[in-house]
């Protein structure tokens, strides 16, 4: 598929459907790109359809099937896009939290490979989550569940609705990291609370869950 240059070409590439609830619309918009007029798609489409899918269907569907829909806050950047989002952050410009595109790479940029590899990242809200579980460090649950359930290659939690990026890699890091309380790095390979099982970690989830959802 070549890039999208025309509002036809465009509207075909977002009607891509990339697993049975989420098409490659969902994951354009980006504030960055419509503040400052900038396109935000990728230059190769079909290496961002390929991990794009992978996100959707290995993570943000069994996500989704388990808790609900899901929110999405930011997931594909171009390499344009990010870029400024990047130059801005390091001038102190409020509101641009974008790491060097070379970081990004098989990231949030998911026409781009990393060490030969490619990855997709988005950042999700899962609301039925946040309406059960606001407690400090309650975002932790979420985190065991999804280590314990799916193949994540790493997860970062903010403070605003325990919005998260989850990361689809081909070669996973398995590693979650917190930027809300407790902060820092809850697990990594090599912690010894990184092996066997953490149902102790996330259960209730669906108890207290259903509760909310009968109020």
């Amino acid at each position: 598929m070549k890039k999208p240059v025309s509002v036809a070409s465009l509207s075909e590439f977002g009607r891509v459907r990339l697993s049975k609830s989420f098409f490659m619309r969902d994951f354009l918009f980006s504030d960055i790109a419509a503040i400052h007029g900038l396109p935000n798609v990728p230059d190769d489409p079909d290496l961002a359809i390929a991990a794009g899918s992978r996100l959707c269907e290995d993570l943000l569907e069994p996500l989704q099937d388990r808790f609900g829909r899901l929110a999405i806050r930011s997931a594909f950047r171009s390499c344009d896009v990010n870029g400024l989002g990047s130059e801005m952050m390091n001038a102190g410009k409020a509101g641009y939290n974008c790491a060097s595109n070379e970081r990004n790479y098989a990231s949030h940029i998911w026409d781009r490979k990393r060490d030969g590899m490619m990855g997709a990242t988005a950042c999700i809200v899962v609301p039925s989550f946040w309406d059960a579980f606001q407690e400090e460090g309650d975002w932790q649950k979420l985190a065991w569940w999804i280590h314990d359930h799916l193949p994540y290659s790493s997860l970062y939690f903010f403070p605003k609705y325990w919005a998260f990026n989850i990361s689809w890699f081909e070669q996973p890091a398995r590693t979650i990291h917190s930027y809300t309380s407790p902060k820092g790095c809850l697990t990594k390979p090599g912690m010894e609370n990184h092996v066997g099982t953490h149902g102790h970690e996330w259960a209730g989830i669906e108890k207290a869950m259903n509760s909310v959802a009968a109020r």
